[in-house]
This record gives C-alpha cells, sequence and structure tokens, in this order.
C-alpha cells in the first residue's frame, strides 16, 4: 500500500534537490552577461576565420590521458566512469584533446581552425570561480608550424579581453623548448631538485622523478625558495626554438600587445610545446588570478595515433572572466531584454498581434499576460526595462492609432503614433537612442 502523499512529501531530502556541489544556475540576469561574453567571442572567432566545433561531453579515457600521466588534472580531478557496455570513458576536463581527437579522426584540410564553448569537469575542491563544472571559450589551430599562428592565437585571445572592457589583465609568455632543447633542461632541472629539495618529502620527490617540470608551477610555500632559484628553460633552448619564441615576441609588439617574459611558466599540462601563454587579471588574488591561457602542442595529434601535426591553441573560463570583471568595475547591470513593451488596454488579439510585428521587424518585444489591470501591465513595462511603451487604448483605437511612451526620458513623454506606422516608428527611434549593443560585463 502506497504512503499517503502528505507523507511521501515529508520523506523527500531536500538537499537532493539542489545543484550537487561544486556546481551552479546560471540564471537571467546573470545569463545576459555570460550571453554576451558568448557572443563577443564568437564575433572575434568569425573575424579571424575560425568556424565552431563541438565534440561529446565524454571521450573515451585515453583521450585525457594524452594530456598528460603526471599532471593533476589526469591523476586526481578526471571524473571516470565505465558505460554499460564496458567502456572507460570521462568527462571532459579540458578542451584541447577533444578537438585534436576529431582532427585526427575526420582529418579536415589544415590549417583547421576551430573555437568551441564547452562545459569541463574537475573534481577539486570548489572555490570562488573554481567549479566542478565550468564553462569555456577557446580555439585551436591545427597544422601549422609557424610563429604568426601563434601571434594570431594569442591576439585572438588579447582582444577577447579587450572587447569585453578588461583593462587590467596581462600576458605572460614563455616558450617550452623543442625536442632538441627540452630533454637537456628536464635533467638539469631534474638534478638541481634532487639536490635542492631532498628534504621536501616523498610528494615533492616523486614529482621530481615523474615530471620535474610540474614541481615549477607548484604552490606548495616551502618550496618556492628552491623554485625560484631553480634552472631557466629558456637558458637552454636550441637556436631554433629561440628564433621561433623571438618572433613570437615582434609579432606581439609590432600589434601593439605587451608580454611579460615568465620563465617558470609551464602551464598544467605535458603536451604544452614551444609557445606557453597566460592571461592573468591585477584585480584578482595572485594565487587565483589566471582567466586564460594556452600554448603549443606539436605531438599531441601523434601521440593520438595522427600524423605529425603541429597545434596552438587556448581556453578563457567564463566564470574567471565574469569575476575578474566584477573585480574591476563592481558589478556591471546587463542591459535590458526588451525595448518595447506592449500595454493592452483593449483585450482581444491586437497585443499579440503587435508584439509578432516588433519582433519580425527585429525589435525585442514583451506584454503582459494573464488579464492583467492597465495599472499593473504599466508597472510591468517600467520594470522590464524597455525603452518604449506602447499602449493599446480605447480612444487612440478609434483612428487606429495608439499611444508610444518614452519610459526613460528625464520627463516621460507620450505621442500617438498611426497603428500602421509604429512599428517602422520604433524601429528608427531605437536605431537613433537605444544603448549600445556591446557593453562592459
Amino acid at each position: 500500500m502506497s504512503p499517503p502523499a502528505d507523507d511521501a512529501r515529508r520523506a523527500i531530502d531536500p538537499s537532493v534537490y539542489r545543484a550537487p556541489v561544486g556546481t551552479h544556475d546560471v540564471l537571467p540576469p546573470e545569463s545576459d552577461r555570460w550571453v554576451h561574453v558568448v557572443a563577443t567571442f564568437a564575433d572575434r572567432a568569425r573575424r579571424f576565420g575560425y568556424g565552431l566545433a563541438v565534440t561529446p561531453i565524454f571521450e573515451h579515457l585515453e583521450v585525457f590521458q594524452r594530456v598528460g600521466a603526471s599532471t593533476d588534472v589526469v591523476r586526481k580531478e578526471m571524473y571516470e566512469f565505465e558505460d554499460k557496455g564496458g567502456r572507460h570513458l570521462a568527462l571532459r576536463p579540458e578542451g584541447t584533446a577533444p578537438v585534436v581527437r576529431a582532427y585526427v579522426q575526420h582529418r579536415p584540410p589544415v590549417p583547421w581552425k576551430v573555437w568551441y564553448l564547452a562545459p569541463h569537469f574537475r573534481y577539486e575542491r570548489p572555490q570562488k570561480g573554481r567549479y566542478r563544472q565550468h564553462w569555456q571559450l577557446g580555439a585551436e589551430v591545427i597544422g601549422v608550424d609557424d610563429p604568426e599562428v601563434d601571434v594570431e592565437v594569442i591576439a585572438l585571445a588579447h582582444g577577447v579581453y579587450r572587447a569585453l572592457g578588461l583593462e587590467r589583465v596581462r600576458l605572460l609568455l614563455n616558450s617550452m623548448g623543442d625536442a632538441r632543447s627540452r630533454p637537456a633542461y628536464v635533467a638539469a632541472l631534474r638534478d638541481y631538485l634532487v639536490r635542492h629539495g631532498a628534504g621536501f618529502g616523498d610528494d615533492f620527490l616523486a614529482r621530481v622523478e615523474q615530471n620535474p617540470l610540474r614541481v615549477l608551477d607548484a604552490k606548495n610555500a616551502d618550496w618556492q625558495d628552491v623554485i625560484e632559484r631553480a634552472p631557466q628553460l629558456t637558458e637552454y633552448l636550441s637556436d631554433a626554438a629561440v628564433a621561433h619564441f623571438e618572433a613570437v615576441q615582434r609579432g606581439l609588439a609590432s600589434l601593439g600587445i605587451a608580454s611579460e617574459l615568465t620563465p617558470r611558466l609551464v602551464r598544467g599540462f605535458d603536451y604544452y610545446t614551444a609557445t606557453t601563454f597566460e592571461f592573468v587579471s591585477d584585480a584578482l588574488d595572485a594565487a587565483q588570478n589566471a582567466v586564460g591561457g594556452g600554448g603549443r602542442y606539436d605531438h599531441l595529434a601523434e601521440d593520438m595515433g595522427g600524423p605529425p601535426t603541429p597545434g596552438i591553441g587556448f581556453g578563457i573560463g567564463i566564470e574567471r572572466v565574469l569575476i575578474a570583471a566584477d573585480a574591476e568595475r563592481g558589478e556591471d547591470a546587463p542591459p535590458p531584454r526588451v525595448e518595447v513593451f506592449v500595454v493592452d488596454a483593449l483585450g482581444g488579439g491586437a497585443a499579440t498581434v503587435l508584439v509578432a510585428e516588433l519582433r519580425e521587424a527585429g525589435v525585442s518585444a514583451d506584454r503582459a499576460y494573464g488579464g492583467r489591470s492597465v495599472k499593473a501591465q504599466s508597472k510591468l513595462a517600467d520594470r522590464s526595462g524597455a525603452r518604449y511603451a506602447v499602449i493599446l487604448g480605447a480612444r487612440e483605437a478609434e483612428h487606429d492609432a495608439v499611444a508610444v511612451k518614452d519610459l526613460r526620458a528625464p520627463e516621460a513623454t507620450q505621442g500617438e503614433v498611426p497603428r500602421r506606422e509604429v512599428v517602422g516608428y520604433l524601429r528608427q527611434a531605437l536605431e537613433r537612442d537605444r544603448r549600445p549593443k556591446s557593453y562592459e560585463i
């Protein structure tokens, strides 16, 4: 016998019906800011000749193991599971590996220039701006080994921050060397760290043994003095690696993009080669100030069974960008979501028809429902943020007209406009004085 409905309701655990720890809902009006970030990125990527790539939210585990067995992402943070067919899969923890897998599988013509928008998943301690599900925008260029491509990719990311109104974002730059220079540096670094960090314990020595480069981006305060005095990779670069890196720096300077040489910048994945870069916000705490970054990965396609194919790309976290914007300026109000609100004092279908005409003409418009009074509709019109209200009243209807009210003028003004002309009238008025489409987030 089923329990009474009231007992069933009391038995529900309310904690189950909340977003899981480390995730968050994005709702209006905050989601309007997200739309603006995505639209800004998409428009800039289009102007650079990049097309959208959409890959699955999960991949075979081996795809992500290619990012590096010594990285925390692979060792500690991936969401792994076995499906009902016995396949070992993982939720996407980063954006580059799935794009490279798609390239290896489909072999599009090169250069292959794509951008993406995707959720990423990492099991880490949740904190402000760091979620177990976070959203990332990114871009990749596969198939060209040319420092000018490095410049283009960095310029694409740099321009996104500027277009979003972020003024306190800096570019950090480094080179991870090439196949000739990196082994000698890794050997020298390992020898140095073993000699000077033997007293730091097993965790330190295990990192050194597995991949000493991973020590350079460690946050352990006790290790920092030894890390600061470690050999620098730039001292071991081959002539070819130096030439490539210098060409990148010259190209950025020619575009007026300032960069700071950061010899210990190694990023979080083992696949990086040659150019690596990171964007940091001075508006955020130094320990958590990265708002995006990337670099070259010239061997990743080959590691996935494809032909030797160079590549470079970057990722930008949407949540981190919005936090940086708030830290710079305080929270900005998003723009109004509608431009015209129709107040219906007539009833019938007149309001439905007018709202539809406005929307089809490219004007964002809304109305009230449920038979509300004119007074209640007027309050909703003002609350909507719309610039204009159109009032469908009996007096105006007698001579086939409507009333148009400017809700944002210092002294709200109202005038009469013929019904057949009101859509064109509002389009012209909005073109003349609407708020700019782009706004600071």
